[in-house]
């Protein structure tokens, strides 16, 4: 049994996303030769919320260590509110602490917190340890420079945490032994960007999802709507970014369309938008219903930016009528929650980019109406797309026929034995 230190900072009872890889993964890994134990910072001290049913989902022989950082409102006085700046410093003593007793064969970062992935060159050097990296999105990333946005913070803000991540990429990646993405696209742009990377450095291991997690929701609520109140309930629970507007106005311009049409009811049905805005609590702001005034379909959306609960979103999605999923104008973009998407077992519409791995995904598994766009596609090409596929042929009323076999290496368990066979070929 070799034993690997994952450092998830965000970890049970916090529901932010970017912790699911390793809640998934730890009630499988010792069974492929790997011991965990994980390194995280304790929940006071983690923004958001905070969800004490997931420790639950946790098996009891899991070691986890947990770490402080600078409480937020003592940060953010000075500007600060990141947690990978606030944390930083603990994580990096407790990890020497334990690397320091010689029992780790590997470390592993699953985490969005980029700057803390710099930690793993460090150790390397100390300890002689290895380490994979786990890149859930992109970590230099111009997305906003090239579609002319103002980034979250300002362009000053961004310039300089890009200016730090270009210089902290370069000498991670080529540090790490081996490199996990979700996308397709990030091994090559990658290999673009640092010619020096093989391609044997890279494996494409999306987010699964865990059968067990909906028995868990089965047995919690949701405050989101009230799905006996005759309504038909639609539901897309996520973060909402630009790059999604082109997607979002199109299926409201369908809607309406299918209003007009009489294909629908108009008020026998509400659009909710759970969770939009990735800023804790108050500071949360919304995204969607702008986009609803300007296409008049307002009276019928619903969005309640601030993030939820996971178990509470799992069970808004059993709830649902049906299922919305959005994906973003570039290519690279895939959604973590598709598959507990599919797992719900709902009329399903997913409108994404035509390259994004998602779009494969979908078509292979027969889980749903697939809509994809290109870079060329008109606001009003999609909305007909969206309108001939989900309005005028009743997607909205059809359960896919999903292929259950073929979703079988999307279940956590498939997911875990890719990652275990990475470790080995990392410490081999």
């Amino acid at each position: 049994m070799k034993n690997v230190l994952i450092v998830s900072p965000r970890f049970p009872p916090s529901s932010a996303p970017d912790y699911h890889r390793v809640r998934m993964l730890l009630p499988f890994l010792e069974r492929h030769g790997w011991k965990p134990v994980v390194l995280c910072v304790r929940d006071e001290y983690v923004d958001g919320a905070t969800e004490p049913d997931l420790r639950g989902t946790i098996p009891e022989s899991v070691e986890v260590v947990e770490c402080r950082a600078f409480p937020a409102n003592w940060t953010r006085k000075v500007g600060i509110g990141g947690l990978s700046l606030r944390a930083g410093a603990f994580l990096r003593s407790a990890g020497k602490r334990l690397l320091r007793t010689g029992k780790f064969d590997l470390v592993f970062f699953s985490t969005t917190e980029f700057p803390l992935l710099a930690l793993g060159p460090q150790w390397l050097r100390r300890f002689g340890v290895p380490f994979v990296v786990d890149l859930q999105d992109p970590w230099v990333n111009p997305y906003y420079e090239d579609n002319e946005l103002k980034p979250p913070g300002g362009h000053l803000k961004h310039a300089i945490h890009q200016a730090v991540a270009r210089y902290n990429e370069k000498r991670v990646l080529r540090a790490a032994a081996h490199i996990v993405t979700v996308s397709p696209q990030y091994p090559t742009t990658l290999m673009s960007r640092y010619p020096d990377l093989p391609a044997s450095r890279f494996s494409v291991i999306p987010f699964g999802a865990a059968e067990s997690d909906f028995a868990f929701a089965r047995g919690s609520g949701q405050t989101a709507f009230d799905p006996g109140d005759g309504r038909r309930h639609w539901v897309y629970a996520g973060a909402v970014v630009p790059g999604m507007h082109a997607g979002i106005v199109a299926f409201f311009d369908a809607f309406r369309r299918a209003c007009v049409a009489g294909i629908l009811e108009p008020d026998t049905v509400r659009l909710h938008f759970i969770g939009t805005d990735y800023a804790p609590g108050s500071l949360a702001r919304g995204r969607v219903m702008v986009l609803a005034e300007k296409s008049g379909v307002a009276r019928w959306v619903e969005e309640q930016p601030q993030r939820k609960p996971y178990l509470a979103t799992l069970r808004c999605l059993l709830d649902a009528d049906a299922l919305l999923v959005f994906g973003s104008n570039e290519p690279g973009y895939t959604a973590s929650k598709l598959f507990s998407y599919v797992l719900a077992r709902k009329p399903l519409l997913t409108i994404f980019h035509e390259e994004s791995a998602v779009i494969a995904a979908m078509r292979e598994l027969a889980a749903g109406v697939v809509v994809a766009f290109n870079g060329k596609t008109t606001g009003d090409a999609l909305a007909r797309m969206v309108f001939d596929r989900w309005f005028a042929e009743r997607g909205f009323e059809a359960v896919p026929a999903t292929s259950w076999e073929a979703f079988r290496p999307y279940l956590a368990e498939s997911m875990a034995e890719k990652v275990a066979a990475v470790f080995d070929g990392a410490v081999g």
